[in-house]
């Protein structure tokens, strides 16, 4: 019987996970997951037969991470739960810009819409609370989400991309002001 090894695909995973998050997606490769587990390349090309392999599922990891960050929240109890979700969208891209870069300016991104990403079952429940609060129908929900999304997003990259210096009080404004208009003209509607 051959020796366990010593490496495990969690390691890896762990190991990748860090020289991405601390340099980019452009320092992942066998030899720098290699020199940070201090072992040779043997061990991550027996867990992961190809880098895209390796590279998907840290892609993975990191898109869950997002997902828990800025969706937890209490619709129902919150009074703004689209400015708590755009702050913590923002938040995560201005802590984690390597993370952030890798996850929206990449060729990762799935061939996915955004009204698609917007309908899937893990939001039903926050649209289904953020209708019933605001008096609007899910799809106006998930309308009013998205318009302020967008504007969320591209802070974000201006903020991970150092081109934006942080001023919360006017980004908190500014999102407010979206996430209004985009209301009141889903009610006109």
């Amino acid at each position: 019987m051959p020796p366990k090894s010593r490496i495990t695909r969690q390691m890896i995973l762990d190991a990748s996970y860090q020289l991405v998050m601390e340099s980019g997606i452009q320092a992942l490769n066998v030899r720098s997951v290699a020199a940070r587990l201090k072992c040779s390349t043997q061990p991550i090309m027996y867990h992961f037969t190809t880098m895209e392999e390796l590279k998907s599922e840290v892609y993975a990891v990191v898109s869950a991470q997002h997902t828990a960050i800025i969706m937890d929240v209490d619709p129902v109890t919150d009074p703004k739960p689209c400015l708590t979700v755009s702050k913590r969208y923002i938040g995560f891209a201005m802590d984690n810009p390597q993370l952030f870069r890798f996850l929206f300016q990449s060729d990762r991104i799935t061939n996915q819409t955004l009204q698609e990403m917007l309908e899937s079952p893990r939001f039903a429940p926050f649209f289904d609370a953020m209708s019933e609060k605001l008096d609007i129908t899910t799809k106006q929900a998930q309308q009013v989400f998205s318009s302020t999304l967008v504007a969320t997003h591209g802070l974000s990259c201006l903020l991970a991309n150092n081109s934006l210096e942080y001023d919360p009080v006017y980004t908190e404004s500014m999102i407010d002001c979206i996430f209004n208009g985009a209301l009141n003209i889903a009610k006109a509607q």
